[in-house]
């Protein structure tokens, strides 16, 4: 059954139900097929972007939907909750802008900002490396001004839509100043020197791409470096706060799906002469996921409706990312289990849900990194 919501407007009822039906005619009828065969859901991002929903919280001034992230964050769920990797990517998408949107000139933003939120052009997100994940201060990439050109040289990993954006938000280092020394690029993927190394084999999210983007003296004009130099860190870093949320959105959507399908199942299959649902040992375990799917929710708006304020949210957004994350991980597990032998087949996709709900708990700050967040604000 769909996640029972209150909007804030009739507005953003009305993009949900959008959202809903985009979802039913884009994103479930092809989900299954194209994590199967690995391939990428270039058009659902199209479709998405030309029914405006790629760029919902970014101003209307440069085709964004100016939406509250109250609002867009439950969009997002609608659609994880219908094909996860899309979620993924509609998060990853909002990220890739948020370097431009934030930092960018007028002159900037006017340039190149419409067509990222229009839909047609897909963005990407290059911050962490082989050995600098949760560390970011340690990347080696690093970009050399030459006259009006910086030359960018290293590898960034776990890039997703890796081979597959038409741009790249990059941090490189422009200075042996630690945190300091980073800038951030705004590069298109047409750029000589930039390629992707082979896709990485995963566990889940399948038809999410994922590589290893190398620059070999990748020019990038000066224009296109977003903020001063020594600033990446920074944009990086406020930028994660929001992608946080994202993931939690994310990982609501896929415990949703989950728990809609061990509803569903505990309906109608039958033990003892009735439906396993009216057992109470399986009936306690869907009422614990059910408490798990609306407290993660309740978790990521609160943390959304701060930042709507224009109060300090990081702390919240790390709880939000930390708790959607780790209950999702339960929810579909605890799925699978209320399906028994039937959840650990392909015939349900409650196993696809667990799968994908792993690196949720791990991308976007791993969960001990939020614990570590967290805790630094409570001495």
């Amino acid at each position: 059954m769909p996640a029972e919501r209150l909007m804030p407007t009739p507005e953003s009822t009305d993009l949900i139900e959008l959202t809903r039906a985009i979802a039913a005619r884009e994103l479930a009828p092809y989900v299954d097929e194209a994590e199967r065969a690995h391939r990428f859901p270039r058009e659902a991002f199209r479709a998405l972007g030309r029914a405006g929903l790629l760029g919902l919280p970014y101003p209307e001034e440069y085709g964004g939907g100016e939406q509250p992230y109250e609002v867009y964050l439950q969009v997002v769920e609608e659609i994880a909750s219908a094909w996860a990797a899309v979620g993924v990517g509609t998060s990853v998408h909002a990220l890739s802008c948020f370097g431009l949107a934030q930092a960018g000139t007028e002159e900037q933003r006017n340039t190149w900002l419409p067509d990222m939120l229009g839909g047609e052009l897909l963005g990407a997100y290059c911050l962490s490396e082989a050995h600098a994940g949760s560390d970011p201060a340690a990347m080696r990439t690093r970009a050399v001004r030459h006259g009006d050109e910086y030359v960018i040289d290293g590898a960034k990993a776990w890039t997703t839509h890796g081979g597959e954006a038409d741009f790249y938000k990059v941090m490189a280092r422009t200075s042996d100043d630690g945190g300091r020394g980073i800038s951030c690029f705004l590069v298109p993927a047409d750029t000589p020197g930039l390629r992707a190394d082979a896709p990485e084999d995963k566990m889940g999210l399948m038809s999410s791409t994922t590589a290893t983007m190398l620059f070999d003296g990748v020019r990038v004009p000066a224009e296109r470096r977003l903020g001063a130099e020594g600033q990446g860190l920074p944009i990086a870093l406020a930028g994660l706060d929001s992608g946080r949320l994202g993931i939690a959105a994310v990982a609501t959507g896929v415990a949703q799906a989950a728990l809609d399908v061990a509803v569903s199942y505990a309906r109608e299959r039958e033990a003892f002469g009735r439906p396993i649902i009216q057992h109470e040992g399986l009936a306690f375990l869907l009422a614990d996921m059910a408490a798990a799917v609306e407290s993660a929710r309740a978790t990521y708006l609160h943390a959304a409706r701060l930042k709507d304020a224009g109060r300090a949210f990081s702390r919240q957004a790390s709880i939000a990312k930390m708790v959607a994350t780790d209950n999702a991980m339960k929810v579909t597990t605890d799925a699978v289990q209320v399906l028994g032998g039937a959840g650990y087949t392909r015939d349900f996709p409650v196993e696809r849900y667990m799968r994908e709900t792993k690196v949720m708990q791990i991308f976007e700050g791993t969960n001990q990194i939020q614990r570590l967040v967290i805790s630094r604000t409570l001495g």
